[in-house]
């Protein structure tokens, strides 16, 4: 067991720097795509692009005075945009009574595929 234990150790080490790499080099490459005003380059045989999204940043207090009963809140538990999304599909709860407990982040998310 101590090897096995050992072993995950290391994995997860691993797995932080790969991860912290990963942020440095997408950071990098948002920040050139931008410098370029471009949402697409191709470089060799990989194309980058960058997609904007918008997702809303819930208030607790303030979701949890426009939510119609206590039942739904706890259906939450925590903000969830997309639980939330979900009970206004359902209709449980409208984009009315929402309006106000949230803030709109805008997110750059970056894929990059290889080119056939």
């Amino acid at each position: 067991m101590d090897k096995i234990v050992k072993r995950y150790f290391q994995l997860k080490q691993q797995q932080k720097e790969t991860e912290q790499e990963l942020k440095e080099l997408r950071d990098e490459i948002v920040g050139y795509c931008r410098e370029q005003g471009t949402a697409e380059c191709v470089f060799g045989p990989y194309r980058v692009r960058l997609i904007s999204q918008l997702r809303k940043e819930y208030d607790d207090d303030k979701l949890f005075d426009a939510l119609p009963d206590l039942e739904v809140w706890r259906l939450l538990s925590k903000p969830d945009p997309g639980k939330i999304a979900g009970l206004v599909k359902l209709g449980v709860v409208t984009e009315e009574a929402l309006r106000g407990t949230y803030e709109q982040k805008d997110v750059t998310l970056l894929q990059v595929d290889r080119v056939k």
